[in-house]
């Protein structure tokens, strides 16, 4: 018995220590990936950037930026909703064990892991060929959205599925109907979980490139109508890289984006919280 109790501990204390070895190197990948990011672009960080027109002389990443808020706009505006009440479905109206539902769910997941130059070329042949809108913010912002879809529907329905039916059962015992009950408690209860697959749509969206080429397209200039073309900050510093003659311009705009994406990350973070709280008091 003391052997077997040995055994165990040995186990655990190996566990412990090779969990901490990858949380560790995980750490130093990230630390050492955004400090050589931020080492190598923000020297090259100028006034001249950040000027409203692009020209081959400024480089600007100025309309760049916008297009890429118009776009994260768009998509979540698209996808955003379709992925929660969809997600609702799911966990709180569908039965349990329904075969659909279970085929849905695996459909979500399929899309999730397909490469986003699938989604790009489906956009390209539908939205920019087919519908005739061609390369614009409009196709840009469908084909992300769809391709944000599975990924905001399965994070909402697991964070659905995680609130406890303690909840439900005390919101159906004081007399609450199910519509009640899910706007009133379940969804401020899972609320954090759901921001937080937002923000990972967030994080695609703000670093997607090949989908953006195929349907957006690469105008660095900022969209006067939802039907011109559009360049994002991740399709500036693409575009800026593949040419090799304003490498830190590249540097530079991939700062701006490790900002922007971190300020989004802050406020969503900041909402979950107020939500919470909201939600507790």
């Amino acid at each position: 018995m003391e052997l077997e109790t040995q055994r165990m501990d040995c186990l655990t204390l190996l566990l412990k220590m090779v969990m901490r070895l990858a949380t560790s190197i995980a750490m130093l990948t990230v630390i050492y990936l955004v400090g050589y990011i931020l080492v190598k672009g923000i020297p090259n960080l100028s006034l001249s950037l950040f000027v409203w027109e692009y020209n081959s002389d400024n480089v600007s990443l100025m309309p760049a930026l916008i297009n890429t808020v118009y776009l994260t706009t768009l998509s979540l505006l698209l996808a955003a909703p379709l992925g929660i009440f969809a997600a609702i479905y799911l966990a709180e109206y569908a039965r349990r064990g329904n075969k659909t539902v279970q085929m849905i769910r695996l459909a979500a997941e399929t899309l999730a892991g397909i490469p986003s130059i699938v989604y790009g070329l489906f956009g390209m042949i539908f939205f920019v060929v087919t519908l005739k809108w061609g390369y614009s913010l409009l196709a840009g912002g469908f084909t992300l959205a769809i391709m944000i879809l599975p990924l905001i529907m399965r994070t909402a329905e697991e964070a659905l599925i995680s609130v406890p039916d303690a909840y439900r059962e005390g919101a159906f015992a004081l007399g609450a109907g199910r519509l009640r009950t899910v706007f009133k408690i379940v969804l401020p209860a899972a609320a954090p979980g759901i921001l937080s697959g937002v923000i990972l749509a967030v994080g695609r969206i703000a670093g997607e490139t090949a989908a953006l080429i195929f349907t957006a397209g690469t105008l660095a200039k900022v969209p006067q109508t939802p039907m011109d073309s559009a360049r994002t900050l991740s399709v500036h510093m693409y575009t800026l890289s593949s040419e090799g003659l304003h490498m830190e311009a590249a540097y530079a705009t991939a700062v701006v984006l490790i900002v922007l994406v971190a300020i989004i990350n802050g406020l969503s973070t900041l909402a979950a919280r107020k939500l919470t709280g909201g939600f507790h008091e």
